[in-house]
């Protein structure tokens, strides 16, 4: 039988080593794409590629984990200022900005590299926007909304494609690309545009609004007057 006697020392070393190696990998393959292998994740990380295999036990799995920090890191981060904003915090992340290029790489180069883990990826971000925009709304910071699913998965596509977008048009989808700057850059580019569209709206007449959420009515009453006759 296996022994019941753990030392807290060596659990506290194995969780930092585990956490170094994972930053690692968010900082490779951020700057060098999924193809990189575990060796280089493992070079940056200080340690043995076995290690890296020990704490994780394949390449998806350390992948897998590294989107679950990122997605954390992202939510920790906009419930921070979507719930207690404020002047000077919004100050402060603007002049940290460059601190978050290493996840705003890790994103590009996940949808950027396609296939399941990216699809996988994403869905598990809009479910992130739409946690921390519950909280939010729930602060009283945000204005709710009618179908919460929909408002989370549309601001994801427009921050993911517009970054992609932005990436593209400037050649930095060319190695090596300055992510710092090109953060920096989009920040100053999008920031003002995007609080004055989200604080004072755009539309002044409704129209346009009343006449999908009518039709989306409609559909809806339509849709459960067809299921009701087919039961």
């Amino acid at each position: 039988m296996r022994s019941m006697n753990v030392d807290p020392q060596a659990l506290s070393r194995d969780r930092t080593t585990r956490a170094r190696i994972r930053d690692a990998a968010i900082a490779v393959f951020g700057e060098q794409g999924f193809s990189t292998g575990v060796r280089a994740v493992a070079a940056a990380a200080g340690v043995s590629p076995g290690l890296v295999n020990h704490h994780f036990g394949s390449k998806d799995a350390l992948r897998e984990e590294c989107d679950a920090h990122v997605l954390e890191a992202i939510r920790v981060a906009k419930t921070e200022s979507l719930t207690r904003p404020s002047a000077t915090g919004l100050l402060q992340q603007l002049a940290e900005v460059e601190e978050y290029a290493p996840l705003v790489a890790y994103l590009v180069r996940s949808y950027q590299a396609g296939g399941s883990l990216a699809r996988s990826m994403f869905e598990h971000l809009v479910a992130t926007t739409e946690q921390y925009l519950a909280d939010a709304v729930a602060a009283g910071t945000l204005r709710p909304s009618r179908d919460p699913a929909a408002r989370a998965r549309y601001l994801a596509m427009q921050n993911m494609g517009g970054t992609l977008l932005f990436l593209q048009m400037r050649g930095e989808h060319e190695d090596p690309v300055d992510w710092g700057r090109a953060l920096r850059d989009l920040t100053d580019e999008i920031m003002f545009p995007a609080l004055e569209l989200f604080t004072e709206g755009l539309f002044i007449d409704t129209t346009f609004f009343d006449t999908v959420l009518q039709q989306r009515s409609e559909s809806s009453t339509g849709a459960e007057s067809t299921s009701g006759t087919a039961s």
